[in-house]
């Protein structure tokens, strides 16, 4: 059989992003999140490719970016399962710790430009992440002609999947803080903003130029 997906290890202790997220909350958060939920994903996607194993081996992201190939009697399931697994690879980096702690360069730029301010763009973000009714995520993406969007998706729907490019994510699943933040979902957000790696979002941004 072709390489099957695999789980990507945690690359940050779970102290690392005091003091805006506790270890022992990190500890908890990161067994249930990471390590089940999406583990569960990993899984269910190589299940799902058994009576397709072509797709074994290819980036998870070029598959959803090809969503319709996906044979229809498993397309919902590798949907929800692919879109889970590269959305919580993306988050993972987005939280590295190390990277710089605020945009600069030609993405502030861009920001700036589409938004009219760094302010104006965080402001829609978090209006985009506080009213994703139920489960999904909120997205910075790049657009097929190079602009740059704010939006949320639901569920594990991915932005590759309407060929958009993801620069920062942020996971809106009540279980991503739940433990933490319990039904304060704006507090969560905030506190997001202080442990963004925003040498990766610019690294992603370039890219998708």
């Amino acid at each position: 059989m072709s390489q099957l997906f695999e789980l990507p290890a945690l690359t940050f202790a779970f102290n690392a992003l005091e003091p805006a997220i506790d270890a022992r909350t990190m500890e908890i958060h990161m067994e249930i999140h990471h390590d089940k939920h999406h583990a569960a994903y990993v899984n269910n996607l190589n299940k799902a490719f058994e009576s397709a194993p072509e797709f074994y081996g290819q980036p998870v992201e070029k598959i959803l970016k090809e969503i319709n190939q996906v044979p229809e009697s498993i397309r919902t399931t590798v949907r929800n399962n692919g879109g889970g697994h590269a959305n919580h690879t993306f988050f993972w980096d987005v939280l590295n710790p190390g990277g710089k702690k605020a945009p600069t360069g030609d993405l502030l730029a861009d920001l700036e430009k589409s938004f009219g301010s760094l302010d104006a763009f965080m402001e829609k973000f978090n209006t985009a992440a506080t009213t994703r009714f139920g489960s999904g995520w909120a997205w910075l993406v790049v657009d097929n002609e190079k602009k740059l969007h704010v939006y949320s998706t639901a569920n594990q729907d991915s932005p590759l999947m309407e060929g958009h490019s993801p620069v920062l994510a942020l996971d809106v699943w009540e279980h991503a803080y739940y433990l933490n933040y319990q039904n304060r979902r704006p507090d969560y957000i905030k506190a997001f903003w202080s442990v963004v790696n925003w040498s990766f979002v610019e690294q992603e941004y370039q890219k998708s130029r």
